[in-house]
């Protein structure tokens, strides 16, 4: 199974390839099996991801690397635990 991820331009959030867009949420992934770099080459001409890959995955559909198995899963750390806490409230507009 072969998915495609990428990150959203205005945001730099990871995104995933549906067979029509991009979503967020890895859970909407479709297998695009060996158009890959087509729609890669196309999408990222467009304008609409920055830095996409295709991302090998098993059977089930969970990426075979850790690294994309952390992008699927969401960050690996709380944001507020950063080093400097108060950016993620100012950026919130909070």
């Amino acid at each position: 199974m072969i998915l495609i991820s990428g990150n959203d331009l205005a945001s730099g959030a990871v995104t995933w390839w549906t067979g029509t867009g991009w979503s967020h949420h890895f859970g909407d992934a479709v297998d695009v099996a060996g158009d890959g770099a087509a729609i890669i080459a196309a999408e990222e001409a467009a304008c609409r991801v920055n830095g996409a890959a295709v991302v090998e995955a098993d059977a089930a559909g969970m990426p075979r690397h850790i690294k994309d198995r952390i992008r699927a899963a969401g960050p690996s750390v709380r944001i507020d635990l950063g080093i400097n806490p108060a950016v993620p409230a100012v950026l919130a507009g909070q």
